[in-house]
């Protein structure tokens, strides 16, 4: 049996990264699918407050079972910046050619490249809000490498690689990355209530 759920984003690369993970029994709409146009507020000062804001608001206001995600870069040597300001890092036009660009201005002279990726999923199923966190860290590149991917994938290479991920390709990068992670539980989640229906 198919379950509908929304995957509250606009964004076409979240989409498809996120649908080609949870395989055949979930079918992913988006919130274009169910005519959601406006912009839902993320005015949490945590990813986890603004996936839980934009799932609550697609149930509130659409009815449907949903998840949420928020991801943010967190730079060790800028006390963990952009964070929960990843999109809008250089303004709020959500450029990522400017927040690159910011980004590399800020690392400027730093030593310590440490960094992170971290995606949080909020999910309401029936009546019932979960959490779920995928992590991966890895460092910072001093200029841009690679065409593939999204946002800052052109400067983070992920721990025991020496590619970034837009150098990895959309196939590794699926299977290892934050997002990857977190929609790997929030599979094992869904899966766990698949048997016992």
């Amino acid at each position: 049996m198919t379950k509908e759920l929304v995957f509250a984003t606009n964004n076409q690369h979240k989409l498809e990264e996120v649908s080609a993970m949870l395989g055949q029994d979930i079918k992913l709409l988006s919130l274009k699918d169910i005519n959601c146009l406006e912009d839902i507020p993320e005015t949490a000062d945590t990813l986890e407050g603004n996936a839980l804001l934009k799932a609550r608001y697609v149930k509130k206001n659409y009815g449907f079972d949903c998840f949420a995600d928020d991801t943010g870069l967190e730079v060790e040597a800028l006390n963990n910046a952009p964070g929960v300001y990843s999109a809008r890092y250089a303004g709020e036009a959500h450029d990522f050619e400017a927040n690159m660009q910011k980004l590399l201005t800020e690392m400027q002279g730093k030593e310590n490249r440490m960094a992170r990726f971290r995606t949080v999923i909020a999910l309401i199923l029936d009546g019932r809000e979960s959490l779920f966190e995928g992590i991966v860290d890895g460092s910072i590149i001093t200029g841009r490498r690679g065409a593939a991917g999204f946002g800052y994938d052109p400067l983070f290479v992920p721990k025991g690689y020496t590619e970034t991920f837009a150098e990895l390709g959309n196939n590794i990068k699926n299977s290892i990355s934050h997002r990857a992670l977190a929609v790997q539980k929030l599979t094992a989640f869904l899966s766990t209530l698949s048997s016992k229906a």
